[in-house]
């Protein structure tokens, strides 16, 4: 190990202790905090079953990105045992909070039937909320929904607009996700009227000038 690399571990190490004092007092942001570390193995051994329990007591004092990482443990199986159902549970006390990953997971587990009962109406509302938050995965697959007329009607325009949104928000490292996104666009645009494709674009463009205000 480096000087900085020594450094780095110092720190979180240093970090650690800052966290525990008040998440062992009930603070829930200390024990996220804390949850985090054990996740990442940062300044203590990489425990799941450790960062599992923090989150937890986190999450059930309502503090909704805890909820939303103890749904990923159970989602994933990881120091929890693998429970869709439980994941379910936690993802929505936290999309109810506004978290976008959360919506977005908790409408691929009703679109997909994991853990819970298939609901494309449910897919498409927590696909929506995650998607007007600028979430990338979740313009996509809601453009696949109006595409396939999954709980909505099918719409070109509006899949197409999604589409659309989607390839732009994809970042430089998930390139294979936006050319998916730039070819089920110019699908859905073989199907289209040129005015159709207009609306489309106009509608992306307001869209993002929206979030820019």
């Amino acid at each position: 190990m480096d000087d900085k690399d020594q450094g780095v571990s110092e720190d979180y190490a240093a970090a650690v202790k800052l966290y525990r004092e008040p998440a062992e007092r009930g603070n829930a942001k200390g024990q996220y905090n804390l949850g985090m570390m054990y996740n990442k193995g940062q300044g203590v051994p990489q425990d799941y079953a450790e960062a599992a329990k923090w989150y937890r007591k986190a999450a059930e004092q309502g503090f909704a990105e805890a909820q939303y990482n103890l749904g990923m443990m159970y989602h994933e199986g990881l120091g929890v045992p693998q429970e869709y159902a439980e994941a379910a549970k936690w993802y929505l006390k936290a999309a109810e909070q506004g978290i976008a990953s959360a919506q977005f997971n908790l409408g691929l587990m009703y679109d997909k039937r994991q853990g819970i009962q298939q609901n494309f109406d449910e897919a498409v509302k927590w696909y929506r909320k995650a998607a007007e938050q600028g979430n990338a995965e979740a313009q996509y697959n809601l453009g696949m929904m109006y595409f396939a007329g999954l709980g909505v009607d099918k719409d070109y325009v509006l899949a197409h607009r999604w589409f659309h949104l989607a390839t732009s928000r994809y970042p430089a490292s998930e390139k294979a996700k936006r050319e998916r996104a730039e070819v089920s666009r110019d699908i859905a645009a073989s199907k289209m009227t040129p005015a159709q494709i207009d609306e489309a674009q106009r509608l992306a463009r307001e869209w993002k000038e929206k979030r820019e205000r």
